[in-house]
């Protein structure tokens, strides 16, 4: 009843304008009545989710599966070689010995590594966590350390035959207040080994090799 009222109302509309300008009635009178008919079949076609559904869905996402076991082989304690290079031909790049405690949380769902060592004399300290998100399909992760004040963020997929999380994000460039693209690969070398790639982004927004860690798990 209520598209039929629509519909007379859109032709009474079309008709007077015809009367007054005995012309072909214009383009947008007949797309606004497609509009409306849309947005009324979108109206009935939204219908809420039964309780039964939304606990199914919600139970779908909170149960930890493989990609949370695969997050979970990597608990222990790790040796960490850092390489660090401050632009695409740095001759001289930055090196840093830390090591690494890495656990699950949350029952299970996320992946918490802690890094210390000395960066330049001064005591280095970073915190990542990682999970997968079984609505998006992907892995998240944070970064934050004592050598600034913000998190760094990406999300990305796992390629089996590689082997290797790719992750990608932007963060907050301190000189230029800008955000900047970033890129990380994670690759399982074999069962106790790992390494870590990040790619950042020079002034001209070309990508670079900005760090690589190769982590040891500690016997």
């Amino acid at each position: 009843m209520k598209k039929t009222m629509l519909t007379l109302a859109a032709v009474i509309l079309v008709a007077t304008a015809c009367k007054k300008t005995e012309e072909t009635p214009p383009a947008d009178a007949a797309v606004a009545v497609d509009t409306i008919a849309v947005a009324d079949e979108t109206a009935e076609a939204a219908q809420p989710m039964d309780s039964a559904a939304m606990m199914k869905a919600w139970e779908a996402y909170a149960t930890p599966g493989d990609p949370h076991k695969m997050l979970a082989a990597e608990s222990g304690n790790w040796s960490a070689e850092s390489t660090m290079y401050m632009s695409a031909n740095d001759p001289n790049p930055m090196k840093m010995a830390m090591t690494s405690t890495t656990k699950m949380v949350m029952g299970g769902r996320y992946q918490e590594s802690r890094y210390s060592g000395n960066m330049m004399g001064q005591p280095f300290e970073g915190l990542a966590t990682v999970g997968y998100n079984n609505a998006s399909k992907k892995f998240e992760s944070n970064w934050i350390d004592n050598m600034g004040t913000g998190v760094m963020q990406m999300s990305g997929e796992y390629d089996a035959a590689t082997k290797t999380i790719n992750l990608a994000g932007e963060c907050m460039d301190p000189m230029t207040g800008k955000t900047k693209k970033m890129r990380e690969t994670w690759k399982i070398v074999d069962d106790n080994t790992r390494k870590m790639t990040l790619y950042d982004t020079d002034p001209s927004g070309k990508e670079f090799k900005s760090m690589e860690i190769v982590q040891t798990r500690k016997k």
